[in-house]
């Protein structure tokens, strides 16, 4: 049902009104229906979208409207305006606009992951690269020697395929990248290159903040990167909200401050660039550790001569960044969204997830325990002697139930076994680990200042 707005007036002859102008008023149903057979719009999950992608720029969107109604509104413009957007968005509303994950779309045409390219630009998407597909362009020799001397050669295809992983709307390989290093190394020119790649489907952020805040995966909506050009050493105390963004799936619960929690799909890549390790206060899980790609960069040499210019001669390779980039998420495809890993990259997660849980390098401390599937030790037992391995090692042990969940958790991968039907120093029946016992005879103040108290009774002594 159309509406009519207030009256207006207009210098244009009768036979020179367009169809949604009677010479006093606007029919905004008209206009809306014309506006969008030379505009092509879809209004779904809270945005506008056109074959450019993501309209981020409602002012855009206001200014092509007034260019129309200029020659008939002279009065009450910005509210009419106003008016049609609202009328816009149900107007083209649609349902779902599905992300494509087997195709990159580009300032000219679109690009499947098979090679096979289309100039055809008449479709709506939901993100649009602003740089151009050029199969002939040079290989991107500024970049490739840049990249040489900021990491180990081994980890460039790592970087090579994340890369590529960002361009297309997909979690599949549920990882995040953190590159790491003491400072001064350049590191930070990847993202301003990426930024200038990826465009407004690109976004300045932080890993701290999403972290924390609830409303931030919401600014995360229809973003393919997310980078952390300066990420924050201090442990996250939650991790919930950034393991669910790297491993998303279809749609997830955004909410917006003061607005009602909706679904919409996220897709955004997480890039964090550091000075130290990404850590959480809580969360020791596998889980968290897991989704991360961890590179090192190479110690800076001494008597290299930094380049101030160097972001904007990277940015003259685009083309050829993206194509580079392209040939690196072919193969992490045909990889099954598995990432080409060097060791050094593996030993940099498994360092990280070490320093995170003390208990990994306790459970490798032959001094202390040992593995025979005949004997066994009660919990309690276990946690006094992992108290003393902390307190000669300098380290600060976790609460006695986080020891325990730890055990349980993996007794398979140690091969023990947990049960309720030990018995202690005193014969009474408790918890405790089959297949594990203590080697350990502390002294009597072994452990002065743990939070565990020793029983008059030491359950180490040989009886």
């Amino acid at each position: 049902m159309s509406k009519q707005t207030g009256k207006t007036s207009s210098a244009l002859p009768p036979e020179l009104w367009p169809p949604w102008f009677n010479g006093n008023s606007i029919n905004e149903a008209i206009f809306c229906q014309e506006f969008l057979t030379g505009h092509p719009l879809v209004f779904t999950e809270n945005a506008f979208f056109n074959v450019d992608g993501l309209m981020t720029n409602e002012a855009q969107l206001k200014t092509e409207i007034y260019q129309m109604l200029e020659p008939c509104a002279t009065t009450n413009v910005s509210k009419k305006i106003g008016n049609i957007i609202e009328l816009l968005k149900i107007t083209a509303y649609r349902d779902d606009l599905r992300p494509h994950a087997d195709r990159i779309h580009v300032a000219n045409g679109t690009l499947l992951l098979d090679g096979r390219f289309s100039q055809e630009k008449n479709r709506i998407v939901r993100n649009r690269l602003p740089v151009r597909y050029d199969p002939t362009v040079d290989p991107p020799y500024q970049w490739l020697s840049f990249l040489n001397d900021l990491l180990y050669p081994e980890d460039i295809p790592t970087l090579q395929e994340f890369i590529g992983y960002c361009l297309i709307p997909s979690t599949a390989a549920q990882k995040m990248m953190v590159i790491k290093g003491n400072g001064g190394e350049g590191k930070s020119q990847i993202g301003t290159v990426l930024a200038r790649m990826f465009g407004c489907n690109a976004k300045d952020g932080s890993i701290g903040k999403v972290s924390e805040n609830r409303f931030a995966r919401a600014d995360l909506e229809h973003i393919l990167l997310m980078i952390d050009d300066d990420m924050r050493m201090e442990a996250l105390k939650q991790t919930n909200y950034v393991k669910s963004i790297v491993t998303a799936q279809g749609k997830m619960d955004l909410e917006k401050k003061g607005k009602q929690s909706y679904q919409g799909y996220l897709y955004a890549r997480l890039l964090a660039f550091s000075n130290g390790d990404l850590q959480a206060l809580y969360d020791r899980s596998d889980g968290f550790f897991r989704r991360q790609l961890i590179l090192t960069t190479r110690e800076k040499s001494p008597d290299r001569a930094d380049d101030p210019h160097i972001a904007d001669k990277l940015c003259m390779e685009l083309e050829a960044i993206f194509l580079w980039a392209f040939d690196g998420l072919k193969r992490l495809a045909a990889n099954n969204f598995r990432f080409t890993e060097s060791k050094r990259a593996i030993e940099n997660r498994n360092a990280v997830r070490q320093d995170a849980n003390n208990l990994i390098a306790f459970m490798d401390a032959a001094d202390y325990i040992r593995f025979d599937p005949e004997l066994s030790i009660t919990s309690e037992e276990f946690y006094r002697i992992y108290c003393v391995w902390c307190k000669e090692n300098g380290m600060t042990p976790m609460k006695q139930r986080s020891v325990s969940d730890f055990l349980i958790a993996r007794q398979k991968q140690y091969g023990i076994e947990y049960s309720n039907n030990h018995l202690n120093y005193a014969h009474r029946r408790v918890r405790g680990f089959k297949g594990i016992t203590a080697v350990l005879h502390p002294p009597d103040d072994a452990l002065a200042g743990c939070t565990q108290v020793w029983p008059k009774d030491n359950p180490f002594e040989q009886k």
